[in-house]
């Protein structure tokens, strides 16, 4: 089994444990090589996560945070994941941390792929540690089924730090490859809500992981990955 899944009745409890444990992550790597890099995931069921985050004491000035993935939108867009980590991250002791987001002037994130990977690998890479969610139709970063650049971001031999992504419908997005997930020291899937919970089980067994994306961290035998998952206190991505 390449998982360890923690599970908590409340969405409250596991950030009462989750959020101290990053802490002490981030604390041990800045120990060992003076500085820690995180990739946080965008959406709604974070944000109560990044509140507790933001008081944890830590070095926050030499902590570095990037996104998961990013909607091809001005990060003032509320629409944007970058805003969500400055209201709810970047405040009280973590305001000091540094931010790298994954946006460009660019018209579309493939023709910025290569600009925002030359950002990522200068003041980014490597990852520490990375924080990863999961939506209802089994996708997590932007590994949205039927997108296209789908294939190229989920392409284990891939070269590239960060994929184009256009979905079906609605806005093109940025996403970090899975290569560069998988590279994180540490990744953890953290899920909230018994909606969720059910395309977890599926996403467990085996199958396509371009049908349901979820799959391709999860089946990583040589990349484990800690899934928290609180059954009430979630909220909608």
């Amino acid at each position: 089994m390449s998982w360890t899944l923690y599970q908590y009745s409340d969405n409250s409890d596991l950030i009462k444990e989750l959020a101290p444990k990053i802490g002490s992550t981030l604390r041990q790597v800045i120990s060992k090589r003076g500085r820690a890099s995180i990739a946080v995931s965008g959406g709604k069921t974070p944000a109560p996560l990044f509140d507790a985050l933001s008081m944890q004491d830590i070095p926050w000035s030499l902590v570095t945070i990037t996104l998961v993935d990013e909607r091809w939108v001005e990060e003032n867009n509320p629409a944007s994941n970058a805003l969500l980590v400055r209201e709810h991250l970047l405040q009280n002791r973590a305001a000091l941390a540094q931010f790298v987001g994954l946006k460009s002037a660019h018209e579309d994130p493939f023709e910025a792929s290569i600009v925002v990977q030359m950002r990522l690998l200068k003041r980014v890479m490597p990852l520490d540690l990375v924080i990863l969610g999961m939506g209802e139709d089994g996708h997590t970063a932007s590994f949205l089924p039927g997108a296209t650049g789908l294939s190229e971001a989920l392409a284990p031999d891939s070269n590239c730090l960060c994929c184009g992504i256009q979905p079906s419908e609605g806005l093109a997005r940025m996403t970090l490859s899975l290569p560069t997930l998988l590279s994180a020291g540490i990744r953890i899937l953290y899920i909230a809500g018994k909606d969720r919970y059910q395309m977890l089980v599926n996403a467990m067994q085996s199958g396509a992981a371009d049908e349901v994306p979820v799959r391709a961290v999860l089946h990583q035998p040589q990349y484990p990955i800690d899934i928290y998952y609180a059954e009430a206190g979630g909220v909608a991505t």
